[in-house]
């Protein structure tokens, strides 16, 4: 028979994933906002310069653009919409307080399946399968993020270029 601790580490792992991707998300959307207070608290400096170059105003409409899109995709790792369908499962935080009726029926339950291996593995298994969908969708996320990012960073560094020339 398998070993029960297994299914555990490997939920422990899946949350550990899960912290990453939003550890990664945060920092995106930390950075931008730095990014985006150095921005306007230079504004006064920076609207001569949009007077005088319509290419740095397109740089600026750009950038933005692909801040906006990198936040979007940041926010989104936050807020994972997951319409799965499983059967009613005592691990699953939702089923657990709606779908077992009160306290003593969920307990009566939770016992029943975790005195049965099979019905334990079942419900440990449909976890493990949820929370890798989950992290899956978070990373997608945090990876579309970067790759905004980083085109975002590349219109930052054009716009200190052209400020340099124009200077």
């Amino acid at each position: 028979m398998s070993d029960p601790n297994n299914y555990w580490m490997q939920l422990e792992r899946l949350e550990r994933l899960i912290r990453a991707s939003e550890l990664k998300a945060g920092l995106i959307f930390s950075f931008h906002s730095l990014i985006l207070g150095f921005f306007f608290d230079r504004m006064e400096h920076l609207q001569q310069i949009f007077q005088k170059n319509i290419f740095f105003i397109i740089l600026v409409s750009l950038w933005l653009i692909f801040v906006i899109i990198s936040l979007f995709f940041s926010i989104k790792c936050f807020i994972p919409r997951m319409e799965l369908k499983y059967d009613k499962n005592v691990f699953f935080f939702r089923d657990a307080v709606y779908r077992f009726g009160d306290i003593k029926e969920y307990r009566k339950k939770l016992i029943d399946v975790c005195n049965n291996q099979e019905y334990l593995f079942k419900h440990l298994s449909e976890q493990i399968h949820v929370e890798s969908k989950i992290i899956d969708y978070k990373f997608k996320c945090v990876k579309k993020s970067i790759k905004f990012f980083a085109i975002s960073f590349i219109f930052v560094v054009l716009m200190i270029v052209l400020w340099v020339i124009i200077l």
